[in-house]
């Protein structure tokens, strides 16, 4: 069932969207050559801790994994789609990494993910960034009243596929509120015109997930959480949790 949200409930998620801002560019500050992944998750945890909010991530356990998520960040580096457990692992010299976080104030979540190189970019890797983040602008552009879904997937797909990107199938964007997944679904591909209206109060993340190999095969590792580009190539992931307003889309999640 999609919940329209509340101004009084839009301004807690706001709240909830500050708390992962926040996070999110400790994360980046912190993130360096020689970093480990379990340190920037201590960062965002630490976040969590001082801002009194609670993780969305941790211990949750979807249907698709066997084991409950055992951190507070997704840290996928280079091959690595989304939902990288965080490790030991030490950031290298032109890495790549993708970091999501979710963050829950009074009973409502905030959900975004960010993108970007460690020390010095791969020119590939920099284009693959921004084309991503274009796609999150295009479908945040598109979910205004009277519009429909298949708007918003249309407007990232069409990005995507422009630049020769593969698409990640069933995996993609979802409602956010009381739950950090709730109806609907929101995929990064879609016809114009097409599926549900968009109503102001309806609260979803947008979130481009791009391979730069150009194919849609994914792999799940070992752990049943990690889904890994099937050819090795590169892979960026940029989100935002927005609300459809009768103003135009609201990101909430911005510090």
């Amino acid at each position: 069932m999609v919940e329209l949200k509340t101004p009084a409930e839009l301004a807690i998620m706001r709240e909830a969207g500050r708390v992962v801002a926040t996070a999110l560019a400790a994360v980046r500050s912190t993130a360096a050559v020689g970093v480990s992944l379990r340190e920037l998750d201590e960062v965002a945890a630490g976040v969590l801790a001082s801002e009194g909010a609670k993780s969305s991530f941790q211990h949750y356990h979807p249907h698709f994994a066997p084991t409950p998520f055992p951190a507070v960040i997704c840290a996928s580096v280079n091959d690595v789609i989304v939902h990288g457990i965080p490790s030991d692992y030490r950031l290298r010299d032109g890495d790549l990494v993708s970091i999501d976080f979710g963050a829950c104030v009074d009973g409502f979540h905030g959900d975004s993910a960010i993108s970007f190189p460690v020390g010095t970019p791969r020119p590939e890797d920099v284009t693959l960034i921004a084309d991503t983040r274009a796609a999150l602008n295009a479908g945040i552009a598109a979910a205004v009243p009277g519009g429909r879904l298949g708007d918003v997937s249309a407007a990232v797909g069409r990005i995507g596929r422009a630049a020769g990107y593969g698409i990640p199938q069933n995996f993609g964007g979802h409602g956010v509120g009381r739950a950090m997944h709730e109806d609907p679904s929101v995929p990064n591909e879609g016809r114009p015109g097409r599926g549900l209206p968009l109503r102001p109060g309806l609260t979803i993340a947008i979130e481009p997930m791009f391979m730069a190999g150009g194919r849609d095969r994914f792999v799940t590792d070992p752990d049943g959480w990690a889904l890994r580009t099937a050819d090795g190539s590169r892979a960026a992931h940029m989100e935002h949790t927005i609300a459809v307003t009768d103003d135009g889309p609201m990101i909430l999640t911005t510090p």
